[in-house]
């Protein structure tokens, strides 16, 4: 059997390199190729070319790049007429995937799509795409089945892969060691994984850092870049800042463990921090004309992953965006702003909370728990792996089944003629 997987985020090059190696235990014999990045290619899967290296947010990237996407999509056309795929699978980037998803449906193979857009989010209309070009939806989140199953899609919920990497994280004790030498309590800034989202945010999150420093000498500011290109083209800006703070890029994952608290860019990474227990603030900052936008197209109550899980209505109810700090806010487990502004004082106010007293602090921690013993629990890619590789398995029998008619019609035609 082959498998065409078609990724372009860095998590999901993570999330992908994982059901890669689980596919691959289940039965060796199976052949990865598509497009993907570095961690994929390292989990045994044939990269075409490395998509991650695209990853874009905004129309004038996606612009900039329109001639190789459709390159990359005729590409994957050709290899689909050329050569036998068994199941296409998609990773997050609807954009792209949509056209790898019409593609594969041309030549009628099987899509299964793992880590689904949030059509719930912004976009409800285009589930007629699910309908029209994917076999199987795999979810995340526990909210999503009953969204997708009321709109005669095939979901299945399999959890969220996160939880499966982070049981299995191990940490560079160390460092660790050495965090933990200075008796300042640790605020981790988490810009985000993409260079356009760590130059949107920073200059928030270390204004915010300032603030918390004036208010709470004992607090030490550490940033957790993606990789080290972030952390040199973010170095003017943090020399510009003046704010006492240390930058790492490969150190994430001590840099959340050993964090009191974190504020962080909205995204998976507020899956991670919940399984950490870390009190955070999210904040995305968008553009004057997004907020706008954002009023009349956006039909959730939050925007943290999170969040969205612990509530039990995830429907907005007011154009305006959600406020922690408003009047009658409902609670949420970690506060956000979404904001063309600057929230710096208001995020700040959380954290200096956090770090001055002990009772709300555990209380927020204990809250975080609860919500983690529900949900954060592994064996997502697991569950992933056995229902793709069921469905592709049911698919080849009744492929079979279908054809054998046909076969058995070619073998005994012949020896009735012969025997008559």
């Amino acid at each position: 059997m082959r498998i065409f997987f078609s990724v372009g985020e860095p998590s999901g090059d993570l999330h992908g390199s994982n059901l890669v190696r689980h596919l691959k235990s289940q039965d060796p014999g199976i052949e990865f190729v598509g497009f993907g990045g570095p961690k994929m290619a390292e989990a045994g899967c044939q990269i075409h070319f490395d998509l991650t290296s695209l990853a874009v947010m905004f129309i004038g990237e996606v612009l900039k790049n329109i001639r190789l996407f459709f390159r990359l999509i005729g590409e994957a056309n050709s290899y689909f007429a050329e050569n036998q795929v068994d199941a296409v699978v998609l990773i997050d980037y609807p954009g792209f995937n949509w056209w790898i998803a019409r593609k594969a449906k041309r030549h009628g193979i099987p899509v299964f799509y793992y880590g689904i857009p949030q059509l719930w989010a912004s976009a409800p209309w285009r589930v007629r795409k699910i309908r029209k070009f994917v076999d199987h939806v795999i979810c995340k989140l526990p909210f999503e089945v009953e969204w997708f199953a009321r709109r005669n899609c095939q979901a299945t919920y399999v959890g969220h892969p996160y939880f499966d990497q982070l049981t299995r994280q191990t940490y560079d004790r160390e460092f660790l060691d050495g965090l933990a030498s200075d008796e300042r309590r640790i605020l981790t800034l988490l810009p985000g994984s993409r260079n356009q989202e760590v130059r949107n945010m920073l200059p928030i999150l270390l204004e915010t850092a300032r603030k918390t420093i004036e208010q709470s000498e004992d607090c030490r500011v550490v940033i957790a870049f993606y990789n080290e290109q972030q952390k040199q083209i973010s170095a003017g800006i943090v020399a510009e800042s003046g704010v006492p703070v240390e930058a790492f890029c490969g150190r994430t994952p001590e840099l959340m463990k050993a964090a009191h608290a974190c504020v962080a860019c909205s995204g998976s990474v507020s899956m991670e921090l919940l399984y950490h227990r870390k009190p955070t603030v999210i904040v995305f900052k968008v553009k004057w004309w997004a907020m706008l936008a954002q009023a009349v197209v956006l039909r959730i109550r939050f925007i943290t992953l999170v969040n969205l899980i612990a509530a039990t209505d995830i429907r907005r109810k007011s154009l305006r965006p959600y406020d922690p700090d408003a009047s009658g806010a409902e609670p949420c487990v970690m506060p956000e702003y979404l904001t063309s502004g600057d929230p710096s004082s208001r995020v700040a106010r959380w954290i200096v909370r956090w770090l001055t007293n002990k009772d709300l602090y555990h209380r927020k921690v204990a809250e975080m728990d609860s919500l983690a013993i529900q949900y954060a629990i592994p064996g997502a890619t697991e569950r992933a792996a056995d229902y793709i590789l069921k469905q592709m398995r049911m698919g080849i029998e009744e492929s079979d089944s279908s054809r054998r008619p046909e076969l058995d019609n070619l073998s005994t035609g012949p020896n009735k003629r012969s025997a008559a």
